[in-house]
């Protein structure tokens, strides 16, 4: 049976433990954040940018000039129908009259249209070249806008390369950063119970004096049964040679001599010997 000690001043300990941890954490938020804002930043002025630039500028125009050109090309076609038909009018009313016909009014009635025919064919001959023209000056026009899409294009990749540079910069710093935590908030003390300040200076009842209790620990040796696992609850600073200094969740092996306070055990870890307060540590079976 042991005597544990509760310090009076455990509350405030328990706070100030608290209120560094929360500081701590809080402080690794806001890198979180500033990594976050770098990344942002960056992906803006290397890949967003860019890229609005883009749609907002040459694909518009592209887009633009595209659609002018298919215009350009059914402006084209029917032209070239107007002419066709033009011409097969014409050849119908310039061919030989029916000379059966008895009435000399069908002679002059068929000169007039193949006049007029040969007007409009004449008409139809100039719309198409003209909309032949308009339509080869809009198709070089748009062949060399889609010319320069080649150089956009490698200019978008190295774009995106560094898009993913930043992005995998952003997550090694969260990953680093939240690593640098998770390591120091292993390193603290987590309060199961509230250790003694002092653990020689609480002893049991009826137990004997400190100074009567003094072990030569390099002369101790472990019985022949009777040692234990012990895993440690918090991290301990020896006070002197004779103890055994401890890091949190490591394993030791503990056992105890006659003669000595039950509030110490001797624990070893390879070589090392010492003794330890029991209030930091939970035995195993």
């Amino acid at each position: 049976m042991f005597l544990f000690y509760i310090c009076p001043h455990f509350d405030s300990c328990v706070c100030v433990c608290v209120g560094s941890t929360l500081i701590k954490v809080g402080d690794c938020q806001r890198r979180l954040g500033g990594a976050q804002r770098d990344f942002l930043q960056t992906s803006s002025i290397s890949f967003l940018t860019p890229l609005r630039n883009f749609l907002e500028g040459d694909w518009r125009t592209i887009s633009k000039e595209r659609r002018l050109l298919e215009n350009r090309r059914l402006d084209l076609d029917a032209c070239k129908a107007r002419l066709k038909k033009a011409r097969a009018a014409e050849v119908k009313a310039s061919a030989a009259p029916d000379f059966q016909e008895t009435r000399p009014r069908n002679y002059v009635l068929s000169a007039s249209a193949s006049a007029l025919w040969n007007e409009e064919l004449d008409k139809a001959d100039h719309e198409l070249r003209v909309a032949q023209t308009e339509f080869d000056r809009q198709a070089e026009v748009t062949r060399l806008l889609l010319e320069g899409i080649s150089s956009t294009h490698v200019n978008h990749l190295r774009c995106l390369c560094e898009f993913v540079e930043a992005q995998t910069v952003y997550y090694n710093q969260c990953h680093k950063y939240m690593q640098e935590l998770q390591r120091e908030l292993g390193s603290r003390v987590l309060i199961a119970s509230p250790p003694p300040t002092d653990p020689s200076a609480v002893l049991p009842l009826h137990s004997p004096s400190p100074d009567t209790d003094a072990l030569q620990i390099e002369e101790v040796q472990p019985p022949a049964s009777g040692t234990r696992k012990a895993k440690v609850l918090y991290a301990y600073d020896a006070g002197d040679s004779s103890e055994l200094s401890l890091m949190a969740d490591e394993l030791i092996t503990v056992y105890t001599v006659p003669g000595m306070d039950s509030d110490w055990l001797i624990g070893e870890r390879g070589n090392q010997k010492g003794k330890v307060p029991v209030t930091y540590l939970e035995l195993l079976s």
